[in-house]
């Protein structure tokens, strides 16, 4: 995927008044009035964080370290006004700051083309679609450096911000020239268990039927949990056995997602008669708001537990693996894998080939019998 330059719009951050000195100060993640606004000033507050660790031997005064200091006591209007102030400070001896500059500086291009409804939307997958993105062609020491950037970023911001949100950014499934390790995934028998244990699990009455429906619909469609929160009642279309679902993916890219009608559809009905979502929600909680990715892999968690399923990571995202790793192996259709995942990127889901072991098989075979020869 290309990522395309969106025109530049000034930034608005006049109520910034530099907070009280000598006071951590904490924001609220979604700062601006948009995604790329609110993670450019987040970019901007590590990045002026970090320039107080970095070396200055190479200032010849004080008095260029105040002129620096000054140049970044206010955030940036765009992007390019915090690239220039990047370069005076590399330029007058800030040793190192564009090295954790320009990792963002992508971060930054690839979130304009491919924005969320919120920084809390940020999880491991999209930032592996980023660095797939626009790390092509780099070596594997920068690749590392990005990496490395973008879990001290998130750390930052994790500390930061003033909601006590957790992005737990690891980024252990993405190594060396790009390539992903495998991540868990459930077995056709898991499944079956798990599956089992959904339905007998004891979930409060008045939810039951929502919870039931909405893991069987992450498991069945492989959908991100964030896309199945955002579904709205008239994005569900019966069509004959089936249900069409109208999912907005990252970057407000849309697809069309499918699963029989018969795998949800008694706990559906049982819940559209109990539900009251605001905004036409499809899945709320009981006060009619939206639910959170936190919540939806709590229940996760708690069915997978009671089928006595350990996997290395509990959540949601499992189930997503789950069905990808299936789908591939079902089809050995990559393209397939890619568009019912919503990847912009095939090399993300290239993950999922690591797991046919029909081609596996295939390869062990081709020693048989070496050695043998000549008896």
């Amino acid at each position: 995927m290309v990522c395309h330059i969106i025109p530049h719009h000034p930034l608005n951050f006049s109520w910034y008044n530099g907070g009280k000195k000598g006071v951590a100060m904490r924001f609220p993640l979604d700062v601006a009035e948009s995604f790329p606004e609110s993670l450019l000033f987040w970019i901007w507050r590590y990045l002026r964080f970090k320039m107080a660790t970095l070396s200055r031997r190479h200032l010849p005064n004080e008095q260029l370290l105040t002129s620096i200091g000054n140049n970044f006591a206010k955030p940036p209007s765009s992007i390019y006004q915090l690239e220039e102030r990047i370069k005076r400070a590399r330029n007058l001896g800030i040793i190192g700051i564009a090295t954790y500059f320009q990792p963002l500086r992508k971060l930054y291009t690839y979130a304009q083309a491919n924005p969320l409804p919120s920084l809390t939307s940020i999880d491991e997958e999209y930032l592996i679609e980023a660095l797939n993105t626009t790390t092509l062609g780099l070596s594997d020491a920068t690749k590392s450096n990005h990496r490395s950037v973008l879990i001290n970023f998130f750390d930052y911001v994790q500390r930061s911000n003033d909601q006590g949100h957790t992005f737990d950014i690891k980024l252990r499934h993405w190594g060396k020239s790009g390539q992903i390790k495998p991540p868990s995934y459930l077995t056709s028998g898991e499944i079956a268990r798990f599956l089992e244990a959904l339905t007998d699990y004891p979930f409060a009455p008045d939810v039951a039927p929502r919870n039931r429906a909405l893991l069987k619909l992450l498991l069945f469609t492989g959908i991100r949990v964030q896309e199945a929160i955002s579904i709205r009642e008239s994005h569900l279309i019966p069509d004959q056995e089936y249900y069409l679902i109208q999912i907005e993916g990252k970057g407000k890219r849309y697809r069309m997602a499918l699963i029989q009608r018969k795998q949800i559809e008694d706990d559906l009905e049982e819940w559209r008669r109990r539900r009251r979502c605001h905004e036409d929600y499809l899945f709320c909680t009981r006060r009619g708001r939206p639910l959170s990715q936190t919540a939806i892999s709590q229940l996760v968690a708690q069915v997978l537990t009671a089928a006595k399923i350990t996997k290395p990571k509990q959540g949601a995202h499992l189930l997503r693996h789950s069905f990808a790793t299936l789908l591939y192996n079902k089809s050995k259709d990559l393209i397939l894998v890619q568009e019912c995942l919503g990847h912009a990127n095939l090399n993300t889901s290239r993950i999922y080939t690591h797991f046919d072991q029909e081609r596996l098989k295939e390869s062990a075979k081709i020693m048989e019998g070496i050695g043998k020869e000549g008896r």
